[in-house]
């Protein structure tokens, strides 16, 4: 009877991250997210391709965001790319610091899940890349762009799990942002030195 209660996927998703959390990414089977979710094998496959799939599942409704954010905003390339991380920000990750964190130590106690991630994360970019080519821009504008963007999140997103940390993701992206404008600009200048 459990397979048809409502909401299979965010039930699997769950049992997935804490059984992750517990035993390790390659220590949970299939079956064992199956069965904490009260659902059986072949629901599972209906909705995942594989256990790595329920903790990256998220990935395409960011993409989804982002693209749609760089898509509909009329800022400077750049401009429009970091304006779409802290569209994101907002979106999917306000409010998620400590479920951010222990998901990046599931991703980190793996190889294999941290070869998921980049795979992921060179689609993002991909799909940046074709949202601001589709506004007109050339291929070398919208790569050094996004992936100059990409890079700003990147950072303010390590600083941003990071233990000690307790700024809101959004400003870290504000603040990334402005460090890099200043040393890609002033000469000599480095905002951050001292800084780990």
């Amino acid at each position: 009877m459990a397979r048809w209660q409502p909401d299979a996927r965010g039930r699997l998703e769950a049992a997935a991250f804490e059984l992750f959390r517990e035993r390790g990414f390659e220590q949970t089977t299939v079956a064992d997210i199956a069965a904490r979710a009260g659902l059986d094998k072949r629901t599972f496959y209906r909705l995942f391709g594989d256990k790595r799939e329920a903790l990256f599942s998220g990935g395409g409704h960011l993409e989804e965001v982002l693209v749609k954010a760089v898509a509909e905003t009329d800022a400077a390339p750049f401009e429009a790319v970091v304006a779409a991380f802290r569209r994101v920000a907002e979106e999917i990750f306000a409010d998620r610091l400590e479920l951010v964190r222990v998901r990046q130590s599931i991703i980190a106690s793996s190889p294999e899940l941290q070869e998921r991630e980049l795979r992921k994360g060179t689609s993002m970019v991909a799909a940046v890349i074709a949202a601001l080519r589709a506004k007109g821009l050339g291929e070398t504008t919208a790569t050094l762009a996004t992936e100059s963007g990409v890079t700003v999140f990147r950072v303010a997103y390590a600083r941003w799990v990071a233990p000690d940390s307790d700024a809101p993701l959004t400003d870290l992206i504000a603040e990334v942002a402005t460090e890099l404008r200043a040393i890609t600009s002033a000469p000599g200048a480095c905002p951050d030195r001292g800084r780990p």
